[in-house]
């Protein structure tokens, strides 16, 4: 079964609508796990799965949503009982009905958070994917379907698990908020880059809001994906009161048409979605024919929050290179991650856009560096990266562990690195940059150069790289040795752009080697290269002069439309980029916001000698963690980077924890709070975040964990006298716990108040069962709490 084969055959593709609605509706129990059911409830599953099929679904979803290791973990049946019975349900229906229909494994996140946001490693992300792939592809499943996911790097981990596990086609859709972007920050560019990239059937979104609200979403899928969309609206917004959803199968038909017509290629349902809707659907957008769309697309990386483009010149930072720099190399002999991650830091505040990773140095592990550096660099800075090594071991594991689509630095016109490199560039769906050489060294002149990047080009679409991932690197020679190849580079340059039409990269700085004044020669060779084509120069981004010539450069070309970027850049007193202050003179506050744990916590030793603990968190940590929340709130930072600073604020807490007890004194609590995720839900993520960040303003948490009884609630209130509890519910079918554990709490006459959040609530239902505040994020909960305690 091929995705692009059956649009062309039959059209569109509809696929079907909500499991859950159907559940409910035949008496599925609060609390009770849907998945179970594939063993207890064969005969429902297989009625619900049929009334889809005859309202003209071509594929169905398995009922294997949540039938992963984690969610199974307190149900006492195995992922391979569960997903064979959920699979075998599924086909025994479509034999049923008789009807050339496809059954699709349905595969839901985790339900934990990967790092560096949670604790969860990528590689055991990776190993709980891959367990379902494997009992669903041997239970003879004909489609994998990863839905509802919102960060890309666990999407990424299952994409990998399937595509190295079974040889279905596979289908991804991530949930995007009215931002335009996911839970954890992602936009829809980078899920389209990342899924072509590693070679998915359909991408595109479900859930979360209805068709109307998805529309800008759905619209830039369609404008820049080049694989077929699946587009899965929810019937509308839920009324969590009444569990009604806002818009009927009618309604929900005329949205699909509107869809139809941006380009989508499979149109189904998700919450809130009946058969109704599906054959509502099915019957309007009946005969259409799919027309895949020619997508031009530039040369464009990502990571998991942020795309460039690269339609116009982008500084490549050079710092993290240890090429030349003493204390690079002795930073990567002792480990010190920590100096590398300011290395980036400071380059991103300087102008760089990509940042090049290169940790070789042979007296090092560089396969186990470079994962280290890749995973922690991404979890600091928001900007692409540009994977530096002549190992082809130590690019693949960077590649696999990377957030988004990469660039690959670098491949030659040599056989065998070309042999090497490229394969790896084609599986992991990198951009790549090829360099001018071959085993007879670089070309003096200018044509000869050029030819070797054909060679690469041509090497690169064969293997079906395509020409916008490919950026050709003509090498800088320094001109104290070589003065007459100067010109040369720049004259392949401009022909490799003129000629090729891809990107062009150059490391600039090595151009003055050996001569006095090496930034004057640095910053009229940088200007000559970008007026000759360089798209993509590697520089170092804290030298003004360089970064401010590619701000000019992009003014003066009117690249930069009304001046805007260099006006932001030095149109007043207070500098845009901030430097890395030196090792002695990094404040708490610059590591909190950037990340830098272990300084955190040296800042804080040095501040306890002389400073009371009270002191340092009332006036110092907390504004910080402010900062940072406000900014999250603002939408200028998203949940990686406001966990990442809360974990900051928690070693600074552990130190002071530490020496409190070191000197007999009492350990330093603002109060107490009891969380739980409500009984029947097993979806605790966002009770999980809010803990760590109410722990790192200086609260203690009586975590319940999830799936709590209402009396667990009120006896843990009761027994450490809180003045506040929180719960959490993600499930419409488990709003009815939140209200009765709410009620119990008052039956009791505990005096303690009760804050409610979670994705199916809304501020007028948290009024109505009985809670006292209703907190939309993890940051809102500690503004309630500090409002309540203090």
């Amino acid at each position: 079964m091929e995705i692009k084969t059956l649009l062309e055959q039959r059209g569109l593709l509809i696929f079907d609508g909500a499991m859950g609605t159907q559940l409910q509706a035949k008496g599925l129990k609060t609390g009770e796990t849907p998945e179970l059911l594939n063993l207890t409830a064969k005969d429902l599953l297989k009625e619900i799965h049929r009334s889809y099929i005859d309202a003209g679904a071509d594929i169905i979803s398995a009922n294997t949503f949540g039938a992963n290791s984690y969610k199974l973990s307190h149900s006492g049946k195995s992922v391979d009982e569960i997903i064979t019975a959920g699979i075998i349900n599924c086909k025994e229906a479509i034999k049923e009905s008789g009807k050339d229909v496809f059954c699709a494994l349905d595969i839901g996140p985790i339900g934990q958070l990967l790092e560096p946001t949670g604790s969860l490693k990528f590689e055991e992300a990776y190993d709980i994917f891959r367990e379902e792939i494997v009992a669903g592809y041997k239970a003879g499943a004909d489609v994998v379907l990863f839905e509802t996911m919102t960060d890309l790097y666990e999407l990424k981990a299952a994409i990998l698990a399937a595509k190295e596990n079974c040889d279905l086609p596979i289908i991804c859709s991530m949930t995007f908020e009215e931002n335009g972007r996911t839970f954890t920050g992602c936009p829809a560019e980078a899920e389209i880059l990342l899924c072509e990239g590693l070679g998915v059937s359909a991408v595109g979104v479900n859930c979360s809001l209805g068709p109307k609200e998805l529309m800008p979403i759905i619209k830039t899928l369609c404008e820049k994906s080049k694989i077929p969309v699946i587009v899965m609206p929810n019937a509308g917004l839920p009324d969590p009161a009444t569990g009604e959803y806002s818009i009927d199968a009618e309604e929900f038909s005329d949205y699909a048409v509107e869809i139809a017509d941006l380009g989508a290629g499979i149109i189904g349902g998700c919450c809130g979605t009946t058969p109704e809707f599906i054959r509502r659907t099915a019957e309007k957008v009946k005969g259409r024919k799919y027309e895949s769309k020619k997508i031009e697309r530039v040369c464009t990386i990502c990571s998991g929050t942020n795309v460039v483009e690269v339609s116009q010149p982008r500084i490549i930072g050079e710092r993290i290179n240890p090429t030349g720099k003493k204390l690079f190399k002795q930073a990567l002999i002792n480990d010190d991650i920590d100096y590398i991650l300011g290395q980036a830091i400071e380059q991103v505040g300087a102008g760089a856009d990509i940042l090049d990773v290169n940790v070789g140095l042979p007296d090092i592990d560089e396969k186990a560096m470079m994962i280290k550096a890749v995973k922690s660099i991404q979890g600091v800075t928001n900007v692409p990266l540009q994977i530096d090594s002549t190992i082809p071991e130590v690019l693949e594991a960077a590649l696999r562990v990377y957030n988004g689509k990469p660039m690959v630095n670098s491949v030659n016109g040599e056989e065998e690195s070309l042999k090497n490199v490229l394969p790896l560039v084609k599986k992991y769906g990198a951009a790549v940059v090829g360099l001018t050489l071959d085993k007879d060294g670089i070309p003096p002149k200018a044509e000869q150069r050029v030819a070797i990047a054909e060679k690469i080009i041509k090497r690169c679409e064969k293997i079906g790289i395509p020409k916008e991932d490919i950026a050709i690197d003509c090498l800088t020679l320094t001109a104290s040795a070589e003065q007459l190849a100067v010109n040369e580079t720049l004259k392949a340059v401009r022909a490799v752009k003129e000629r090729f039409g891809v990107r062009t990269v150059l490391g600039v700085s090595n151009i003055s080697f050996g001569l006095p004044n090496r930034e004057l020669l640095n910053h009229i060779f940088l200007t000559m290269a970008l007026e000759n084509g360089l798209d993509l120069p590697i520089i170092n981004p804290n030298v003004a002069s360089m970064t401010g010539a590619v701000r000019a450069f992009k003014l003066l070309k009117a690249i930069d439309v009304n001046s805007v970027e260099y006006i932001a850049a030095y149109g007043s007193d207070t500098p845009t980029a901030v430097a890395k202050p030196k090792s002695s003179e990094v404040t708490l506050e610059y590591a909190i916001d950037n990340g830098l744990k272990a300084d955190a916590a040296k800042i804080t030793e040095q501040l306890l000698i002389d400073t009371d603990p009270m002191v340092i968190i009332n006036e110092r940590l907390i504004p910080a963690l402010d900062k940072t929340g406000t900014l999250f709130e603002q939408g200028k930072i998203f949940l990686p980077q406001l966990i990442l600073s809360a974990g900051v604020a928690q070693s600074c807490f552990d130190v002071i924890k530490a020496h409190l007890a070191k000197n007999n004194s009492e350990t330093v609590s603002k109060g107490k709070i009891v969380l739980a995720t409500v009984k029947g839900d097993v979806h605790d993520i966002g009770k999980n975040i809010v803990k760590v960040l109410l722990e790192n303003y200086g609260y203690t948490v009586i975590d319940l964990g999830k799936d709590v009884e209402y009396q667990a609630v009120v006896d843990a209130a009761r027994k450490h006298e809180v003045k506040l509890v929180g719960l959490s519910a993600l499930m419409t079918t488990t709003l009815k716990s939140m209200e009765e554990t709410i009620k119990l709490i008052r039956d009791n006459g505990l005096p303690c108040k009760v804050v409610v959040g979670g994705a199916v609530l809304t501020p007028e239902y948290a009024e109505k069962i009985g809670a006292d505040f209703y907190a939309k994020d993890a940051k809102e909960t500690v503004d309630i709490a500090k409002k309540v305690i203090g």
